[in-house]
């Protein structure tokens, strides 16, 4: 990264369109496509239509569709970066790029994807303003544009004691935990190997987790919420009942 600054400002679509003048060249957050693929094909077949939200010029994409994966819709708030990356993938017809708010995704019908990519977005939004009432706005989108039984996959730094109250308020998913190492803890032979594609033992609060990880893992997290709108019905009709 060569600009200097808070990480407050991953929030603010000024600081990507900057970041993205001055850093063309493709960065993917966290975890690039090879460490994921396993995961990704366990939970979405190649002719599901997916979502990546907060795109970036990651390369996780052209991976994707390279790999197979026929239908993939990229969005970002930064006109900068996606005016770029529909110049660069404008050959490929699996790959769509469209500036948009995730806070505000109306140009898509609800029920529209079957799944939804998430690598660092949330993250950012919670590095900003506002933080929880925009993480809330972002989270409720998600949750309108996938269709029932949809998955919206969150790679995230957040541990369960953060991530979880966040996505259960929601009532609207049920979540596997799984963990990947991260890139920069691949070679330390003390770090505790996880099977990316076995979901990890998970209690409500996610202290269980904690406990067999510490309180400071070198693994990113990954929340594979499915869709269920049963389960709101459920939550509503306990609070009529309360």
């Amino acid at each position: 990264m060569t600009l200097g600054t808070t990480t407050q400002a991953y929030g603010e679509p000024s600081y990507w369109d900057n970041r993205y003048t001055q850093d063309p060249g493709p960065f993917d957050w966290y975890q690039k496509y090879p460490a994921l693929s396993p995961l990704l094909h366990l939970y979405i077949p190649l002719q599901n239509r997916v979502l990546v939200i907060g795109c970036g010029n990651a390369a996780i994409s052209e991976d994707m569709a390279k790999d197979g994966f026929e239908d993939i819709v990229n969005i970002d708030i930064s006109s900068v970066v996606i005016e770029a990356m529909q110049t660069k993938y404008q050959d490929i017809p699996a790959l769509k790029y469209i500036q948009m708010d995730v806070r505000d995704m109306s140009g898509f019908e609800s029920g529209s994807f079957d799944a939804v990519l998430d690598k660092g977005t949330l993250d950012s939004i919670m590095c900003g303003h506002s933080s929880q009432e925009n993480a809330s706005k972002m989270l409720e989108e998600v949750g309108r544009v996938l269709k029932d039984s949809g998955v919206y996959i969150l790679i995230t730094y957040g541990a369960p004691a953060y991530r979880l109250p966040m996505l259960k308020r929601q009532s609207l998913w049920a979540i596997k935990l799984h963990v990947v190492e991260k890139p920069m803890a691949e070679g330390n032979s003390e770090q505790i190997k996880w099977e990316l594609t076995n979901p990890v033992s998970l209690d409500e609060s996610g202290s269980s987790l904690e406990t067999a990880l510490g309180r400071t893992p070198e693994v990113h997290f990954i929340y594979v919420c499915t869709k269920d709108e049963s389960l709101k019905s459920s939550s509503s009709k306990q609070e009529i009942e309360f």
